[in-house]
């Protein structure tokens, strides 16, 4: 990216924090605008964004060499990697789809699960996954992918009162689960 590059140019001049800013507003914006889409790619296109977040990290934030090993770096930074911020994003959206907060087509895209009989699960608050055709593609749809990553988040998170409530839950949780 240019703007990795310029920033780069000027760093010397900057102390952590504007570089920091300047990093989110030209870097990050960039990385989680319709981050959700990024469901579909190939682990290999993904890679490629993960990097791009780790030279912004490593080279011009902490000014460490390439060769140091990036996970403190982003656990520092308090940065979701690339792949856990389209997870972010696809299970924002599923909360306020389930909340009516979304817009329709994705209400649309969401089946909650009914069962017929009255058991523990029904309480869950789970979601169905689309039947798959293919299985290089039809995992990455957002109609599977979605519900999968819902499934799997514990209640206390699923069951959070307010969209600000979930955010800092959601994202307390994923990082956790990282670092």
């Amino acid at each position: 990216m240019v703007g990795i590059r310029k920033i780069g140019q000027i760093r010397r001049f900057l102390d952590r924090e504007t570089t920091t800013r300047l990093m989110h507003a030209f870097i990050s914006s960039r990385l989680d605008y319709c981050n959700s889409i990024h469901v579909a790619l190939p682990k290999t296109l993904l890679r490629k964004l993960q990097m791009i977040q780790n030279s912004a990290a490593r080279l011009y934030v902490c000014q460490t060499k390439h060769r140091d090993h990036i996970t403190p770096i982003l656990h520092e930074l308090h940065w979701l990697p690339v792949k856990e911020g389209v997870n972010f994003k696809i299970l924002l959206l599923t909360y306020k789809s389930l909340h009516a907060l979304a817009p329709r087509h994705i209400d649309n895209v969401l089946t909650p699960q009914s069962l017929c009989r009255n058991l523990r699960s029904n309480s869950q608050n789970r979601l169905v996954p689309a039947k798959v055709k293919t299985i290089s593609y039809g995992h990455r749809a957002l109609s599977y992918a979605a519900p999968m990553l819902w499934n799997s988040l514990p209640n206390y998170i699923k069951d959070a009162q307010s969209v600000v409530l979930f955010k800092r839950l959601l994202k307390t949780y994923l990082f956790n689960k990282t670092y």
